[in-house]
């Protein structure tokens, strides 16, 4: 057998069943191999990105790892970027990199580099394939360390050793569980919550923020007046109606500094603290003030549900938490706006949905609206990297094929991965993409005041703006497969989400946004 025969059905042997792809010659052996491994999906991006991107979707979903094939170091540069969201969200993926066969590295052919040093970064492990006996074995390591580290696992396959004889399958490697955090730490948190009250933050991530965390959090919460939050960018959270609302640290460091005022412990659980996230003239780079008593009781690498669980367990057992219930929104009219965005997706969104978050400033109203809508799991880039939103919504299309998908995505970040559009037509994926266009980064007019001091002047503007010429998304879509339209006021947008949520098959909706000043809510 071959070794990329021996990986691949090592992998799929190990539960392993989608694996998202932009090879190139040196991965024409594992290309090869999937037609010996039926019950292993292939699925085919234009942009590395995108591959890398989607995995991290498919993994937050399903619950399990996804696989990525790209070719050579400049192939695993190129999806990096989503590689760095899905490391910081802990998703589970396995990288299988071609690299050079070993006899033709000494030649430093055009696309030869550092494949290793490019990889380290972004990976939790890492190995190079030393040859075909291997094989088998590296990949099942290489599986159960992306399940274990919870993260981006490279596995570096040489051309020869992907198109040679004399590899074999490896049983899979069950993974050990993430550890119990300590007892005594439970115990001592316990007692900050009940001393403290509404003057302790319980600040949950990661696996505390599914279903059973938040509803453990809300019995806390009910019984003790404990404040709830979570990260600024979370994996995975179960949010809407029925299920406590739990707001995310601000952004802004100033915001976020007056979120945590009269706190006076802050207890960790899956989280870490909370950092701004840059630097700024004169400012802390925490907005945790000094001397607040912070608790870690579950690092992000220990069980953060089971510390959740217990913690209700010794403070809250036999309360039941009615969440109370916060009222729809009215249907928006007038112009474009976050507030406007807001509302329409609030009232239209289907029950079950899965809405991944990239609209950045446009999406600023979303939270306390989307304590109302149906019950959904939202998923953020977490890692800050933009151009994860479509890549995302791809992946968890596929892994949850039953629930539908809605993405909100700011103009300028869609553009780095727009070629997603063409996976979720190709797979016809129920993902109803919404272009939230303001023609700008307005984010980066915003930090060039926090920064500077002043707006930015006639010559700076234009770096910052989405103009001359405007994009066109529909056109964009269009030429990708995905049938899309363009809309330009609230009663529009939200005509167009109530369509979206019957539609089938991928969707995209630009939405126009209005020029700032004629847009209340919609400025940063």
């Amino acid at each position: 057998m071959k070794g990329a025969q021996a990986i691949l059905q090592t992998l799929q042997a190990g539960g392993l069943d989608t694996i998202f792809t932009n090879p190139g010659t040196s991965e024409m052996a594992s290309v090869r191999a999937l037609d010996d491994v039926p019950d292993l999906r292939g699925v085919l991006a234009l942009f590395e990105g995108v591959a890398t991107g989607a995995a991290d979707g498919y993994a937050r979903m399903a619950g399990r790892p996804a696989a990525t094939l790209l070719h050579l170091g400049p192939g695993l540069a190129n999806g990096a970027s989503n590689l760095h969201n899905a490391r910081r969200a802990r998703s589970p993926i396995v990288n299988l990199v071609g690299e050079h066969a070993r006899d033709h590295l000494a030649f430093d052919a055009p696309l030869t580099t550092d494949l290793e040093g490019v990889a380290r970064p972004f990976s939790v492990w890492q190995r190079t394939v030393a040859e075909p006996a291997a094989a088998g074995r590296d990949a099942a390591e290489a599986l159960a360390a992306a399940q274990e580290r919870e993260g981006p696992v490279t596995l570096m396959l040489p051309a020869d050793v992907a198109w040679s004889e004399g590899a074999s399958p490896h049983a899979p490697i069950v993974p050990r569980p993430p550890p119990h955090p300590s007892q005594n730490v439970i115990d001592q948190a316990a007692a900050l919550i009940r001393s403290k009250g509404p003057r302790a933050l319980l600040l949950l991530g990661g696996h505390a923020l599914g279903e059973r965390g938040v509803a453990a959090a809300a019995r806390l919460a009910s019984a003790t007046g404990v404040r709830l939050a979570c990260e600024t960018f979370n994996r995975r959270v179960a949010r809407g109606a029925g299920r406590p609302h739990i707001p995310k640290i601000p952004y802004f460091g100033a915001m976020a500094e007056e979120f945590l005022r009269g706190v006076e412990v802050l207890v960790l659980v899956g989280a870490r603290a909370p950092v701004n996230f840059f630097g700024y003239p004169g400012r802390r780079g925490t907005p945790v003030p000094p001397g607040l008593q912070v608790l870690a009781v579950a690092r992000p690498d220990e069980d953060a549900l089971y510390a959740t669980e217990a913690l209700a367990g010794l403070i809250a057992g036999g309360v039941i938490a009615r969440p109370q219930q916060a009222a729809l929104p009215g249907r928006p009219n007038g112009p474009i706006h976050a507030a406007s965005l807001a509302a329409a997706v609030a009232r239209q969104l289907p029950e079950g949905a899965v809405l991944c978050d990239e609209a950045i400033t446009a999406g600023m109203g979303l939270a306390d609206a989307l304590a109302a809508a149906a019950p959904h799991d939202q998923l953020d880039v977490t890692g800050g990297s933009i151009g994860g939103g479509l890549p995302l919504a791809t992946g968890a299309a596929i892994a949850t094929p039953d629930r539908r998908v809605w993405c909100l995505e700011g103009d300028g970040s869609a553009m780095y991965t727009i070629q997603a559009l063409w996976t979720q037509a190709r797979e016809q994926l129920d993902v109803t993409t919404v272009i939230c266009a303001n023609r700008r980064y307005a984010i980066l007019a915003h930090e060039h005041q926090q920064i500077e001091g002043v707006p930015p002047g006639p010559r700076a503007l234009p770096v910052l703006s989405l103009d001359r010429p405007t994009l066109g998304f529909v056109d964009l879509a269009r030429g990708l497969g995905v049938e899309a339209l363009s809309v330009a006021t609230a009663e529009d947008l939200d005509a167009a989400l109530a369509r979206a949520a019957r539609h089938r098959g991928p969707l995209l909706i630009e939405a126009v946004f209005a020029d700032r000043a004629a847009a209340p809510g919609g400025g940063v």
